[in-house]
């Protein structure tokens, strides 16, 4: 059984969003902008996409 995976991209820069937000971006392993991560889909990671929703985009 194969696990699911998320394609996340940073598409918006956290400079000037609020600490816990720019900790949230670094969580995912996002550093630059339009990096982009393919990370596990789990309840953790989507809480923290949700979190920083205004940021990113998941494809």
């Amino acid at each position: 059984m194969s696990k699911k995976t998320l394609k996340v991209t940073l598409v918006k820069s956290p400079v000037g969003t609020r600490g816990t937000h720019r900790a949230t971006v670094l969580g995912l392993g996002l550093k630059k902008i339009n990096q982009v991560r393919e990370l596990e889909d789990t309840p953790a990671v989507r809480g923290m996409i949700n979190k920083v929703s205004y940021l990113v985009r998941v494809q």
